[in-house]
């Protein structure tokens, strides 16, 4: 099957919704794609997510924590920085989330939009909308209370 195919048979992602998909499935359907798809997530990806790790490492204040990276993008440093504003943690991982989101856009060749780096896009898109389906602010706030539990109860012996 073409990649092409595969790319327009692929159902739409949205940033503020579940997948309508999973990882499984989604292979399933690449079948022998995935192999370009990988290929294209460990070049491309990897140089464009080790300067938006670098990016928030340096928004953090941990600068020995910056890998090398082949390019430099001021644009991508600058609206990493940007999401470091944001004081509620839980908008700003949304912030961070749709920034990782945005940039694996750059994978997809304007010459050929259907092609495997718009399949290799899809899959860092669903890879953050599966896990951004699982984060709840209940869930967030029962980790924050079961550890104030435990410290008060190591405190207490």
């Amino acid at each position: 099957m073409s990649v092409d195919y595969i790319v327009s048979s692929l159902p739409q992602l949205s940033f503020s919704q579940p997948p309508p998909i999973g990882w499984d499935r989604f292979a399933e359907v690449c079948g022998d794609a995935m192999g370009r798809v990988d290929e294209i997530l460990g070049t491309r990806w990897r140089d464009l997510e080790t300067e938006l790790r670098n990016a928030a490492a340096v928004s953090r204040g941990s600068e020995r924590h910056r890998r090398a990276a082949r390019g430099c993008s001021l644009y991508w440093r600058s609206r990493v920085a940007s999401c470091f504003q944001e004081k509620d943690p839980m908008k700003r991982q949304a912030l961070i989330d749709r920034t990782w989101w945005d940039a694996a856009g750059e994978l997809a060749d304007p010459a050929s939009p259907l092609g495997a780096g718009a399949l290799a896009a899809y899959a860092v898109r669903l890879r953050l909308a599966i896990g951004r389906s699982r984060i709840s602010r209940d869930d967030g706030m029962a980790a924050v209370d079961a550890a104030a539990s435990d410290a008060t109860q190591e405190g207490a012996q």
